[in-house]
């Protein structure tokens, strides 16, 4: 698939609900007794995602004839980051979750021409602005 798919992009747009739900009720609700537990959804599903973003990269390893080291050492990266988020403190594991995204979406933006994917990296410029856009405003309403 070289272009997303409109169920593509309808899924990718719907997994921004946890992140924009999460980040509105800390912000709707800043003295809520759950906010602990909101504070650590936010962080496990930003976990959560960039791990998916790592494992992208050990498909289009699987999918070539020779080895792609690179693919693969990076593929795993994002998981070491995100679960190290979720050690972290709330403010840090975000921001260290932010920081992730956009260095995911750096390594899609040098990697996906190469394999003629180049028509993904809007949409996932979009998620990527709307997911740290969220956790942005959990970092605000802190």
């Amino acid at each position: 698939m070289k272009t997303p798919s409109p169920t593509a992009k309808l899924l990718g747009f719907a997994g921004l609900i946890p992140f924009i739900a999460l980040s509105a009720f800390q912000l709707l609700f800043p003295s809520s007794p759950h906010k602990e537990m909101v504070m650590l959804s936010l962080t496990a599903y930003g976990a959560t995602i960039v791990s998916f973003l790592g494992a992208i990269h050990w498909g289009l390893a699987m999918q070539q004839d020779l080895s792609h080291r690179y693919l693969l050492v990076w593929g795993v990266i994002p998981s070491l980051l995100g679960w190290l988020s979720l050690l972290l403190d709330p403010i840090n594991g975000w921001l260290l979750l932010v920081a992730t995204l956009w260095l995911c979406f750096l390594v899609d933006y040098k990697i996906y021409p190469t394999f003629q994917l180049t028509s993904w990296l809007p949409m996932r410029f979009t998620l990527t602005s709307v997911a740290s856009m969220s956790i942005g405003f959990s970092l605000i309403f802190f």
